[in-house]
């Protein structure tokens, strides 16, 4: 997985305009959560080839960016979660063990 780190707010509204040619996808982690840690192994070890950009976002950091992504997006913030992004809204997003790189494939 190629990670763009997501460190500031100003980078939701990139996304969000690059999410009308090609598919933006956030996932938020917890640094400090047994369960963030394995999902993002999980998606880490994924042999998917998913064509979207893929966004790594340590919400403990960066509370601020969790805060303005559930804003921005009308998702209530979750830990961990992933967010797929698609001509500028939330087509469809996930937390905990429910995430799976084969839904965020059929998202995208």
């Amino acid at each position: 997985m190629n990670w763009i780190e997501l460190i500031n707010v100003v980078q939701l509204n990139d996304i969000k305009e690059k999410s009308f040619a090609k598919t933006q996808i956030i996932y938020k982690h917890s640094t400090t959560c047994s369960i963030s840690r394995m999902v993002e192994a999980r998606l880490n070890n994924s042999k998917e080839n998913i064509d979207a950009d893929f966004y790594y976002l340590d919400l403990l950091t960066h509370r601020d960016v969790s805060t303005a992504i559930a804003e921005m997006f009308g998702v209530q913030h979750e830990s961990p979660q992933i967010l797929v992004i698609k001509n500028g809204v939330c087509t469809y997003h996930e937390s905990h063990t429910a995430i799976q790189i084969f839904e965020i494939a059929e998202q995208v």
